[in-house]
């Protein structure tokens, strides 16, 4: 993932397991869509955020991103236009309708989430503090997996519903605001279009040009790691790309849903993703730990990595202990080494004496 920013926001719009570092940190939380939201198996998606932060020190109050398969293809925010990345450039300057849409959605969407926390802050009472609205919408590659999605300070706040053309509000406090959406009924179908019809286009038109370097999957090194005998032991999965992968454990070849622990995916500093899982195995016997197996899935890769559990393999901080047999026979070498020199220096000093005493007749 691109970083063109050093901060961070937790969004609320929930859903995505994917973590964007640069303009704000996406990381919904749980899922509102009458719609199946991307997941591993979604191959191709466009997604635009936006995020008006008034009164956070030292970054834009506004920031939009543009991104095709969790690879960012533009950014902008209050104090800049909307910039292409460096290699959509030149599609960007073949098709500047693009930018002009970009652009034009950036600074609507500015003025209106501006005016929308104002009237938010005065609804619930809070007078001090930064206050954060984030509006997530995008498409898949088919005609029917749309989605639109607002989240106010951390929490799900509004998501757009496109079989019933009206907006859901998990929040009493949204109720108000899907009211008066649901009242301007010419915005229902404009956003049914783009959802359904424009946004497919512009992805299907992003992945013509971008095809070189958007289909382009990384795979990890993947290790085994324990601290102590006791500890679980971890499969460690480092340096893949994209960041749309599963990793899970199977004994006799049957996936586990108990005794493991999935941590998060995270993004390394050279802009690929490691993730781990861990297996407890305090109750695994040596003879069965042949049973166990890691699974590393990448999306857009047919063939599994397989790790099997094995002992031999497991990497570890720990000192390994002295093999008690070795220790042995090393002692046996060496005294063995030390009588034989010690005779061999006796037989020559023994030698050397007899050759002495014949010098004197």
């Amino acid at each position: 993932m691109h970083v063109f920013a050093s901060f961070k926001f937790t969004s609320a719009l929930k859903g995505f397991t994917h973590v964007y570092t640069g303009c704000f940190h996406f990381r919904p939380l749980a899922t509102i869509s009458t719609k199946i939201l991307p997941n591993f198996t979604v191959k191709h998606s466009l997604k635009y955020f936006f995020t008006e932060s008034p009164g956070a020190q030292s970054i834009p109050e506004f920031v939009a991103v543009a991104i095709v398969d969790d690879v960012q293809i533009g950014d902008s925010n209050s104090v800049r236009e909307a910039t292409p990345k460096k290699d959509w450039i030149k599609f960007f300057e073949d098709h500047p309708q693009h930018l002009e849409w970009y652009s034009l959605q950036s600074n609507e969407s500015h003025h209106f989430f501006k005016a929308t926390i104002e009237t938010l802050r005065q609804r619930l009472n809070q007078t001090e503090g930064v206050h954060i609205l984030q509006r997530m919408k995008g498409c898949e590659w088919d005609d029917e997996t749309g989605y639109d999605q607002y989240g106010y300070d951390r929490e799900d706040f509004l998501a757009y519903d496109l079989q019933t053309l009206t907006w859901i509000a998990p929040k009493p406090h949204a109720v108000l605001t899907k009211m008066r959406f649901d009242a301007h009924e010419h915005q229902f179908e404009s956003n049914k279009n783009f959802l359904v019809y424009q946004c497919p286009d512009f992805l299907k038109e992003y992945l013509r040009y971008g095809k070189r370097f958007l289909q382009t999957a990384v795979l990890p090194s993947v290790s085994l790691l324990q601290k102590t005998p006791s500890s679980p032991v971890s499969c460690h999965a480092t340096g893949f790309y994209p960041d749309r992968a599963v990793m899970f454990w199977r004994k006799d070849g049957v996936q586990l849903h108990e005794g493991v622990d999935l941590g998060e995916i995270l993004l390394n500093n050279d802009g690929t993703f490691q993730m781990s899982i861990d297996l407890n195995v305090s109750s695994v016997t040596p003879e069965d730990w042949q049973r166990y197996d890691c699974v590393f899935q990448l999306s857009g890769v047919n063939e599994d990595m397989i790790t099997k559990l094995d002992k031999t393999v497991v990497k570890t901080n720990r000192e390994k202990p002295v093999d008690t047999v070795t220790f042995i026979s090393a002692a046996v070498v060496v005294l063995t080494v030390t009588i034989i020199t010690a005779l061999a220096f006796v037989a020559y000093k023994k030698k050397k004496g007899e050759k002495s005493e014949c010098g004197k007749y």
